[in-house]
């Protein structure tokens, strides 16, 4: 963790020009690896984990010693006086110079020290797991990017596809009508189909421009990702059997949960060191040092070894007060715990149905292409027959395109609905 940081930065400075690169390839682990080391999201994750695991080191402070250096002078005008006023009675007052040091340990505070050290190193504990947790959603927000761009380029090649092949329809009609083969009607219909092809193209190109623009900034680039994008085939696993099968590993892994469990822990720990306020606190005590320039009745130095024992009597109701706000805090969090787990159960059902939902479809817009180019090659032949009429096959030709379309985004929405079941149960750590 020492060079974590610099590390990243000698990281990014070398990969980040890849993010813009306008020629060869990008799979996706290269995207998150990207991400991971450009995102300033992920950066400052790290550096607050970093920030506060200096915490720990703070309360542990409280079990040393401390010491410190004085120097202190006086001049008296009249050395006859024996009291000050605003200040306790002294045996004499005169001028003095005197140096040296102080040193206080604690012995004992009946465990309030240990319970802030255990409340730090929850915190702590606390912050790399949402440092971990930002992990999990950077890496999913790119791979959901990833995905969008693989699914808007498949409908684009779609979309191109039925323009060409209406543009073709549409120049043999041309010709047929020329030859009084076919009504001008006939024409203008494909004429209208061919419109709304290329419209589609139009919209298409702009959702890949837009979807490799939300990619870059997922991989932490100021520019939109132009390289090739590797094809990702659907995962080889079958989705478990039903959602609650992933319920158990979601509890164990979730880092927000981990995240909230900690704090709870914290927040516990917390209470106990308030409710030690009450408890006396014992520290040893010790001074030495030198007089230089002193009055002639006291010694050229000093020394001394005590204890101080400090028992609370009275606070007005401050200690009552903020013990009490620490229990209820504790409760409070144990309470967000319980919620976060219903909801944690909630998001990974929702993301299996889901994805279950698109993998099932998978298949049924497999064979809905079929049937749709089947549908359309009998229109097409029943149209040159002169048994069929242009709508007739106008609409077959919009049935195949919107089962081409539907088909080429279906696979990449599954991978998108099952990294966002991953992401539910937590394995994107």
């Amino acid at each position: 963790m020492k060079h974590f940081v610099t590390t990243i930065l000698s990281l990014g400075l070398t990969m980040a020009p890849l993010l813009g690169q306008t020629s060869g390839s990008l799979d996706l682990p290269q995207a998150e690896t990207l991400a991971l080391t450009n995102q300033p999201r992920m950066l400052a994750a790290q550096l607050r984990s970093r920030s506060i695991a200096e915490r720990v080191k703070q309360a542990r402070a409280g079990y040393m010693p401390t010491v410190n250096f004085n120097a202190t002078g006086v001049q008296v005008a009249d050395t006859g006086t024996a009291i000050a006023a605003g200040a306790l009675a002294t045996s004499a007052l005169s001028g003095r110079f005197s140096y040296g040091g102080n040193l206080t340990q604690l012995v004992t505070d009946f465990g309030r020290t240990s319970a802030l050290v255990g409340t730090a190193h929850y915190i702590a504990e606390a912050q790399s797991d949402l440092a971990t947790l930002t992990r999990a959603q950077v890496r999913f927000n790119v791979r959901s990017a990833y995905y969008r761009v693989l699914g808007a380029e498949a409908v684009l090649r779609a979309a191109e596809a039925a323009l060409a092949n209406r543009r073709l329809i549409s120049r043999q009609l041309t010709a047929l009508a020329q030859s009084e083969l076919r009504s001008t009607l006939d024409v203008n219909f494909a004429k209208v189909l061919e419109s709304e092809a290329e419209l589609a193209v139009v919209r298409a190109k702009s959702n890949v421009a837009q979807e490799r623009s939300r990619l870059g900034t997922a991989m932490g680039g100021n520019q939109s990702v132009t390289a090739v994008l590797t094809d990702v085939a659907p995962a080889g696993e079958a989705l478990p059997a039903a959602p609650d099968d992933l319920l158990p590993q979601a509890s164990a892994q979730r880092a927000d949960l981990n995240a909230l469990e900690a704090q709870k822990n914290a927040a516990q720990s917390f209470a106990a060191s308030e409710k030690r306020l009450n408890y006396p606190t014992l520290n040893v005590v010790g001074a030495a040092g030198q007089l230089p320039y002193h009055d002639h009745t006291l010694r050229d130095d000093y020394a001394a070894i005590g204890f101080n024992l400090t028992i609370p009597v009275f606070s007005g109701g401050l200690f009552t007060a903020r013990r009490n706000e620490a229990e209820l805090e504790a409760k409070a969090r144990a309470q967000d715990v319980q919620q976060l787990h219903l909801q944690v159960n909630e998001e990974v059902r929702n993301s299996w149905y889901r994805a279950d939902e698109a993998y099932r479809s998978l298949n049924v817009s497999a064979r809905l292409v079929m049937q749709s180019k089947e549908a359309l090659r009998l229109a097409q032949d029943r149209y040159d027959a002169g048994l069929g009429s242009i709508v007739e096959l106008n609409e077959a030709q919009l049935n195949e395109t919107f089962a081409e379309i539907t088909a080429a985004d279906a696979t990449y929405t599954y991978l998108t609905r099952r990294a966002e079941l991953d992401y539910a149960a937590g394995l994107l750590n």
